[in-house]
């Protein structure tokens, strides 16, 4: 992929209504500069770096038209100052799966089903199979799990795992560790109604393999997540997905970390349970 273009794939729902997914170059750490080439595994872990938020497997296999439902189209009012404070509502405290559920029938309800899902889709579960399609079966409504399920196998094969330094189970080699990671950094309500709700979610993601033979250091990309959700057996589902771009921040002067050190951090520190 060029730094200054982007590849387009369009995912289609059917029924449940069309988005567009981009799939651009991810950028390595704020201080390094831009290597003038790139090695075929470095070109994957770009790709895979947008899988972390969520969507190169759904475009590798449903190209079609469609339209673009993405956040930026302009729909609803300007968020006020006040829209990213917390609410006071206390985060969910069930789980199916290991993955949060039970979200409030609420537009904070709404936002905090969005972060959440946003945080298990861009996790190194989605590497594995078995945890990949529990993933999709728990936060997908049952017509886009279906749809999604396939061309996710297709696209995560051992053939593709195996370039990105993984075994056929998502496992990274031994004395490596390999990162998958989604931190949202807010959310904005774009539509909503008693059934169904688009979201959208600002968020951090970090990709790549740690390790002291990994050619692929974990490198961090800034995106836009827009999901529209429906309500459907007392949660919050989702129908369709889109990403874009940024809004990228000026990367700071901190000094790239060690492999070991990111190791470190990816063992110890471990994640949240969103709500507004």
């Amino acid at each position: 992929m060029n730094t200054g273009e982007e590849q387009g794939y369009t995912t289609d729902y059917g029924d449940t209504g069309h988005t567009r997914t981009r799939l651009p170059e991810s950028d390595p750490y704020g201080s390094t500069p831009r290597r003038p080439g790139r090695s075929s595994s470095r070109g994957l872990i770009t790709v895979v770096g947008v899988v972390v938020l969520l969507i190169a497997a759904i475009a590798f296999a449903n190209r079609g038209g469609g339209s673009s439902t993405d956040g930026s189209s302009g729909k609803g009012s300007a968020p006020q100052t006040s829209s990213t404070a917390a609410s006071g509502t206390r985060p969910v405290d069930t789980k199916s799966g290991g993955i949060p559920s039970g979200f409030a029938h609420t537009k904070q309800g709404a936002q905090s089903a969005a972060a959440n899902y946003a945080v298990v889709l861009g996790s190194d579960g989605m590497f594995n199979k078995a945890s990949r399609h529990r993933i999709v079966e728990t936060i997908y409504t049952p017509t886009a799990s279906k749809k999604l399920q396939g061309a996710m196998d297709g696209a995560y094969s051992p053939d593709f795992l195996s370039k990105m330094g993984l075994d056929a189970n998502g496992g990274p080699p031994k004395g490596s560790t390999f990162v998958s990671r989604t931190v949202p950094i807010g959310t904005k309500v774009v539509q909503y109604a008693n059934t169904r709700a688009e979201v959208s979610v600002w968020y951090m993601g970090l990709i790549g393999m740690s390790g002291d033979s990994s050619t692929n250091p974990v490198t961090s990309t800034w995106k836009t997540w827009t999901c529209e959700l429906q309500w459907l057996n007392g949660d919050w589902k989702i129908l369709a997905d889109s990403q874009k771009d940024g809004p990228a921040p000026v990367p700071g002067d901190d000094k790239a970390a060690s492999s070991d050190d990111i190791s470190k951090a990816i063992e110890q520190y471990g994640g949240f349970t969103y709500a507004r």
